[in-house]
């Protein structure tokens, strides 16, 4: 099994990692969050810092700046973490990282934990490395919250066919192989998204214990439980829909028929047992169940073709961004040779 490494253009350069961090109106904690970050890290020649700068109206540039941020990219309006997660990845990937990590600015994650996050994937063991939380010993999370939280990573293993300990979880490594794969549909966020997907592509997904600060502010994404968990429910299904649209729809049609079925022998029951001509309704009822049920298991085959179709423009996406990135390498590598910086 080869590591990152091997993805190098030049033998005797190692991988590089930049970690990046989207923000939004940050600027009371993204210094104390920079501040943690290590700059050296066992096994990564270059490690870099990026700030997504999702549409801030505070200083949250400024702090970045003050900081020693290695790359910022700006968005001219606020366009929700998931966005901001994807413009970090692309960004990341066209500055040549090997190895793409993600935090947060509210310095919730512990930064010394970076190292151990990273390794898996440094040492080909792992595409994506989530970090786990100790859910259970946060004092800033209610009973109801921790208990969301197991439920929600548990239903996100089901869906995703992947051993993830935390599923909202965003402190997580990711390979570049596995970065260029991924595409997220979700205006909310990435977590639970990114987790089904890669599980759904055959990627190796594997978690690591890693450790909480203090609280420095309340959660923005989970502004309310209910809001909260019907997003989260609605993301799953969505995800399962796009990437097992066969199933879900032949779920469905498979209900619908059974429904009818059952509702339809009721009726020839009765006629048989009473001869009378009595419980039109569920005659009605049995057709009505029967026609959405055929009509559910033709969705289920256009879905699927449709899918395939996704699969084939996913796979022309995926080649794109290798070949830009593979172009990129060669033009710094010919810089490199002809003196340029």
């Amino acid at each position: 099994m080869h590591g990152v490494s091997a993805q190098n253009s030049t033998s005797a350069q190692l991988p590089k990692l930049i970690i990046q961090i989207p923000c939004y109106n940050e600027a009371e904690t993204l210094a104390t969050t920079l501040a943690d970050l290590p700059r050296d890290i066992a096994g990564f020649d270059i490690v870099e810092w990026l700030v997504i700068d999702d549409g801030s109206t505070d200083s949250t540039v400024k702090v970045a700046e003050e900081n020693g941020v290695d790359h910022i990219v700006r968005h001219t309006s606020n366009r929700g973490l998931a966005y901001a997660f994807m413009t970090g990845i692309e960004a990341c990937l066209a500055r040549g990282a090997d190895v793409i990590v993600n935090t947060d600015a509210d310095n919730q994650y512990c930064a010394e934990d970076i190292p151990s996050l990273a390794k898996p994937v440094l040492e080909g063991q792992a595409d994506m490395v989530v970090g786990a939380r100790p859910i259970s010993e946060i004092e800033h999370f209610s009973p109801l919250k921790k208990l969301l939280q197991k439920l929600g990573s548990w239903v996100v293993r089901v869906t995703s066919k992947t051993d993830v300990r935390d599923a909202p979880s965003g402190f997580r490594a990711i390979s570049r192989n596995a970065a260029q794969r991924l595409i997220v549909f979700s205006n909310y966020t990435y977590t639970l998204e990114t987790i089904i997907q890669a599980g759904r592509k055959n990627m190796r997904v594997v978690s690591v214990p890693v450790r909480v600060n203090g609280d420095l502010r309340p959660s923005r994404l989970v502004k309310s439980i209910p809001s909260y968990l019907k997003r989260s429910v609605f993301t799953i299904v969505r995800i399962f829909v796009i990437y097992q649209p066969a199933r879900f729809f032949g779920a469905v049609a498979a209900v619908l028929f059974g429904l009818g079925f059952l509702i339809g022998l009721r009726f020839l029951y009765f006629y048989l047992t009473e001869g009378v001509s009595g419980h039109v309704q569920s005659v009605v009822l049995a057709g009505v169940l029967l026609t959405m049920g055929f009509q559910s298991l033709l969705v289920a085959f256009l879905a699927d073709v449709i899918a395939a179709n996704r699969k084939l423009l996913e796979d022309i996406r995926y080649t794109q961004r290798v070949m830009q990135g593979q172009a990129g390498n060669e033009s710094s590598a010919s810089n490199e040779r002809k003196g340029w910086t």
